[in-house]
């Protein structure tokens, strides 16, 4: 059931947009807020909201793979398995977790609900791979090793800090607030660009290019 405090903030959303199919984006997000992933109530609401069709608003929800139709885990972790990150070991990353945690299904949780795990074509970050991300922050160049123990930590309660971004990783439904455009104070938080990303930039700069 979709809370009032939802109902209110969808509105909210809702006036930040001259055309009201263009929240449509930012209100699954919010709806994932609430109930962990797009439901049938979640649907009805933004397809009320925006006078559109349940069957247009569910055409949307299935098109992008951030959108789930089913609850995730409280940290829900994506594997890179495109070209680069397979070649470089996401591929074995993605099977050690699966035996670890017992997940066989894409977007599969484990007993405890703590974690999800799918495999993602890709997180936009080959100059880091493996890469694997927890509620969308990234954790580079990982092995299958400090995969399981990512997971390990995120299921006994420890404090897991990606390798840039955020200082610590929130839960899903917290992610998926800030994404409905609900800012929450940390985006300064820890290192955004890692050597890698900055190594051209360095080039350039040593050979003298100008933009």
């Amino acid at each position: 059931m979709i809370s009032d405090e939802t109902r209110e903030l969808a509105r909210e959303v809702l006036a930040r947009y001259p055309r009201p199919r263009s929240a449509l984006l930012p209100l699954l997000h919010l709806v994932q807020s609430d109930e962990g992933y797009v439901s049938p109530d979640g649907i009805a609401l933004c397809a009320d909201l925006l006078g559109l069709t349940k069957a247009e608003v569910g055409a949307v929800a299935t098109f992008y793979t951030m959108y789930k139709r089913k609850p995730v885990g409280d940290y829900h972790v994506g594997v890179c398995t495109n070209t680069l990150c397979a070649v470089m070991g996401g591929d074995a990353i993605y099977a050690a977790l699966k035996e670890h945690t017992g997940i066989n299904a894409q977007n599969g949780v484990t007993d405890d609900g703590k974690v999800s795990l799918e495999h993602i074509e890709c997180n936009a970050a080959c100059d880091f791979a493996p890469v694997v991300m927890v509620n969308w922050e990234f954790f580079d160049n990982q092995t299958p090793e400090s995969a399981r123990q990512i997971v390990d930590d995120l299921r006994s309660g420890q404090p897991v800090k990606p390798t840039r971004g955020a200082d610590s990783v929130c839960t899903w439904r917290e992610a998926e607030r800030v994404l409905a455009g609900f800012y929450d104070g940390r985006a300064d938080e820890g290192v955004a660009a890692g050597p890698a990303t900055l190594e051209g930039l360095k080039l350039a700069r040593d050979r003298g290019d100008k933009a």
